[in-house]
C-alpha cells in the first residue's frame, strides 16, 4: 500500500484545510516544493498534489508552484483542482505529471473521463469527495444526489487507473478515516482505490492495510505537518 503525502496549495502556499473549507485553512509551508522536497527525502514513492483555488475557479490557478514540484522532485506527483477539459489534462501531462485526478467533471462530464482515460491510459484518475455518501463537486462546495458506489461502477469499463476517495468531513479533522465506506466501495469495484480524508496514526494506516480488501494507498496531510505520523516510519511499515 502506497503512502501518499498531500501537498494542498491555496494561494501559492502549501496549506491544510478543516473539512475542506478554505476559510479554516493553515499554512504549513509557504514553498510548495520544498515540502516536496522533504517528503521525497524521506522516502516517498508518490506525491498528491491539489490545487484547492482551481477547484473552485474550474480552472488551474496554482500552476506555477505545481510546475516547481515537478521540477525539483523525480518522483511520480498526481495532481486535482480545476482540470476540467482536455486541453489542461494534455498540457499537465506534457509538463510531466504522471497522473490527473478528475473530481467535478467526472460527475458533470463523464464521457470527459473516458475520453482522456483512453488517450492517456494509466495517467488519469477519478476523484470521489463524499459527505455521507453522496458525492459534493466544485471544492466539495455543491452536493449532488449522486451515490459514492454508482459513479464508481460507471467507470468500470473506462481504464481509470484509481479512484481516490475522500471523506470529507473527516478531512483535516484528525479523526481517522472512514475505513468502513472506503473498504466497501474497494469491495464494490475492480478500479484500484486510495483512500483520503482523517489519516491521523500509523494506526490508521495500518487499519486500511488491513481493511479486508487490497487498498492501493492512502493519502496523509495534516498528520504528516503535525508530526503525528512519520513519514519514513510509516513507508517502512506499509512496505
Amino acid at each position: 500500500m502506497i503512502l501518499y503525502p498531500a501537498i494542498d496549495l491555496k494561494d501559492g502556499q502549501a496549506v491544510r484545510l478543516l473539512r475542506g473549507e478554505m476559510d479554516k485553512a493553515t499554512v504549513f509551508n509557504e514553498d510548495p516544493a520544498a515540502q516536496a522536497r522533504a517528503f521525497v527525502e524521506a522516502g516517498c514513492e508518490w506525491l498528491h498534489l491539489v490545487d484547492l483555488n482551481g477547484a473552485f475557479a474550474g480552472e488551474p490557478v496554482n500552476a506555477a508552484p505545481v510546475e516547481a514540484i515537478l521540477k525539483a522532485c523525480k518522483v511520480p506527483a498526481q495532481l486535482g483542482g480545476g482540470i476540467r477539459d482536455m486541453a489542461t489534462i494534455e498540457t499537465w501531462i506534457e509538463k510531466g505529471l504522471a497522473r490527473v485526478i478528475l473530481g467535478t467533471v467526472a460527475v458533470e462530464n463523464p464521457d470527459l473521463v473516458r475520453e482522456a482515460a483512453k488517450a492517456f491510459p494509466g495517467k488519469v484518475a477519478v476523484g470521489i469527495d463524499a459527505r455521507n455518501g453522496m458525492v459534493a463537486t466544485k471544492g466539495w462546495a455543491e452536493e449532488t444526489d449522486v451515490q459514492v458506489t454508482d459513479l464508481a461502477r460507471s467507470f468500470e469499463d473506462a481504464g481509470v487507473a484509481a479512484i481516490i476517495y475522500t471523506d470529507i468531513n473527516r478531512d483535516g479533522a484528525m479523526q481517522g478515516p472512514n475505513i468502513e465506506a472506503t473498504a466497501a466501495l474497494a469491495q464494490a469495484v475492480s478500479i484500484p482505490v486510495i483512500a483520503s480524508g482523517g489519516v491521523s496514526s500509523l494506526d490508521d494506516l495500518i487499519a486500511l492495510r488491513d481493511c479486508g480488501v487490497a487498498l492501493n494507498g492512502a493519502i496523509s496531510g495534516r498528520a504528516l505537518y503535525d508530526g503525528a505520523i512519520d513519514l519514513a516510519e510509516a513507508i517502512r511499515a506499509l512496505s
